[in-house]
């Protein structure tokens, strides 16, 4: 059985599958560090939850709080579910936990962007409530 967790001790053995996944989700990841790990644990407006099946990490998500002058919003970050456990309802259970904590952190509204060849996570979005948005992504890589 799954359940969700939160991100709360990161250790190696968590973070070698966390990297695991991350490189599963696009193969331009770069390695996460125990230190990125860790200050991500203890962040304020960051919540990493892993969804666990025993001692595995079989999924996360990641949500980030953003304060703006206009109010809070919640942002998406790296839902990615195993490639071996795909199909089982793991992404929708952890995009469904990301709505409920954004709601409770006070946001007024959740985004995320997806590449349009992610079918079956396209799909989960829209089904849960998310609308699709005409707009420009831009990126500037620092």
């Amino acid at each position: 059985m799954v359940e969700l967790v939160r991100l709360k001790h990161a250790e190696l053995d968590t973070l070698s599958q966390v990297n695991k996944l991350l490189h599963q989700l696009t193969s331009r990841a770069k390695d996460c560090s125990l230190e990125l790990l860790r200050a991500i644990e203890e962040s304020q407006t960051v919540e990493l939850w892993l969804a666990k099946e025993g001692s595995e990490i079989v999924g996360m998500a990641e949500l980030a709080i953003v304060l703006k002058p206009e109010g809070i919003i919640a942002q998406v970050e790296d839902v990615v579910v195993d490639e071996n456990q795909r199909g089982k309802g793991i992404g929708k259970m952890l995009s469904e936990k990301l709505v409920e904590r954004a709601r409770v952190r006070g946001a007024s509204s959740i985004t995320l962007s997806s590449r349009s060849d992610r079918t079956a996570a396209n799909a989960i979005y829209q089904k849960i409530g998310f609308k699709r948005w005409e707009t420009n992504l831009y990126q500037m890589k620092l």
